[in-house]
């Protein structure tokens, strides 16, 4: 029997539908209880003679093993028959996520005429004498491509382009909810930098911009970097400058709530992948000095000899006073700790060595790297990367809008002066009275994000000269 306590989380919920009997809706109600089900609603499908009916249960589960072990309890229930049962996030991804829909009817002869042929023709003619036409006459100026090679799928790792599908289809999902940016899953099955460069370049010509997403260090880096030499459209890469943002907004409320200065904090990163890079980067430019940096054999410092090009950038440009050791002893002392790494990695007792009021980002999906029921009493400010927990650092807070401001502004690509104008514009969301330690961050469905974000972004672009001053409106 499942003892165990869990939040309730939507991803992990099952539907069950069962013909009940007599007694059998308290029986069912008890046993899924007993076995530490959440049951979420029971919606009645239709009644029954005799008193009997077929009823929906939505129950929240902690895993598919747990959903398992209710489904088969259930079944042995007096006065109860599984009728059937599905696991619900499933159930949602079938048949996809996402479909291409006209924005034009065609009904008549003359929509074909003017939509296609020969109609078409001169607009293809138009674009030839004049490449820029591009831009307004087609779906190229609101349109996102997201790009990965599958070797690094949220905490999944190298599972390849098939099965990073269904994340790049709901990253596509929220470009669209969010901004009304129209995006588009391209899965490439491609090895190596230079297939993945040629093949984003050669497809780049129908797309207004280029979200590298899910690309393992050190390939990302190196993709990222010829793209945006290579290309005269904005090319980010989400895991890296998406993190940065969000984790920027958050330290820069969470200093601001506990009257902490930047310059005077001391930081430990845990994780020097994609996202430890860019986090570190930034930070440093909120005037961070004090940054230390851990791997899994500990702190980076410039005596260490096993580093690879992208860990030198720690040693070089982290560490000020050259500490040595683990993340439990480098921890002593620490206002912030990041945490980019993996489940279960800071224990209560690391966070009780903090310096005073500490703040601790755990951001490890699902599983973080220490849950905030343990971390919470011993903590001043407490944020995760998952939906079911306060301060959620979500990437949604920063790439919808960030790319609409690119995009409208006709951004040629995105500099750390946008970056950094996002970061601001997604703290401001929040008045600094509203601000508490579970509130640092604004909600993903916070509307002033995206429209703060991207007019923020819009500015800093024109101020580095870096969008075209053609802004959307030019075409509507």
């Amino acid at each position: 029997m499942t003892k165990s306590a869990f939040t309730p989380n939507a991803g992990d919920s099952i539907i069950v539908r069962l013909k009940i009997e007599g007694q059998g809706l308290s029986r069912v109600t008890s046993r899924v209880a007993e076995l530490n089900g959440h049951i979420g609603a029971i919606d009645l499908v239709r009644p029954l003679s005799g008193g009997a009916s077929i009823r929906d249960f939505s129950i929240y589960t902690s895993g598919s093993e747990h959903g398992e072990e209710i489904i088969a309890a259930l079944k042995t229930v007096e006065g109860v028959e599984v009728v059937h049962f599905s696991d619900r996030t499933f159930l949602m991804h079938l048949g996809g996520k996402i479909e291409v829909t006209s924005r034009q009817t065609l009904k008549t002869r003359d929509d074909l005429s003017m939509a296609y042929t020969p109609g078409v023709g001169r607009i293809c003619t138009a674009i030839h004498q004049n490449p820029e036409e591009v831009y307004k006459l087609t779906i190229k100026r609101n349109m996102v491509a997201i790009v990965t090679d599958g070797t690094a799928v949220l905490g999944l790792g190298d599972i390849g382009p098939h099965a990073a599908m269904p994340v790049m289809e709901g990253k596509a999902m929220l470009f669209k909810e969010f901004a009304g940016v129209d995006a588009f899953p391209i899965c490439l099955d491609a090895k190596g930098v230079d297939e993945v460069v040629a093949a984003v370049r050669a497809i780049a010509p129908g797309f207004g911009g280029i979200n590298l997403e899910d690309i393992a260090a050190p390939h990302c880096f190196e993709i990222e970097r010829r793209l945006q030499e290579e290309l005269d459209i904005p090319v980010f890469h989400d895991d890296q400058h998406g993190t940065a943002v969000v984790v920027s907004s958050a330290l820069i409320n969470s200093l601001k709530l506990l009257g902490k200065k930047a310059e005077d904090i001391k930081v430990v990163v845990l994780g020097a992948g994609a996202a430890g890079t860019a986090c570190t980067k930034m930070i440093k430019q909120l005037k961070v000095d004090n940054v230390i940096a851990c791997d899994r054999k500990g702190a980076i410092h410039k005596s260490r000899s096993d580093l690879n090009e992208a860990k030198q950038w720690f040693a070089d440009n982290t560490n000020p006073d050259g500490l040595k050791g683990s993340l439990q002893e480098v921890i002593a002392g620490a206002d912030v700790f990041l945490g980019v790494s993996g489940p279960r990695q800071l224990s209560v007792e690391d966070v009780k060595k903090m310096a005073k009021d500490p703040i601790v980002y755990a951001m490890a999906n699902p599983t973080p790297e220490i849950l905030p029921e343990e971390a919470g009493p011993h903590v001043a400010v407490m944020a995760t990367g998952r939906s079911d927990y306060p301060n959620q650092i979500n990437n949604v807070l920063c790439f919808p809008g960030l790319f609409k401001g690119a995009l409208d502004c006709m951004a040629t690509h995105i500099n750390e002066e946008m970056k950094m104008a996002a970061a601001h514009a997604i703290a401001d969301c929040i008045a600094h009275d509203h601000l508490q330690p579970e509130y640092i961050i604004p909600s993903v469905f916070d509307t002033k994000v995206v429209e703060n974000v991207s007019a923020a972004v819009i500015k800093a672009a024109r101020e580095t000269n870096v969008a075209r001053n053609r802004g959307r409106n030019k075409f509507e």
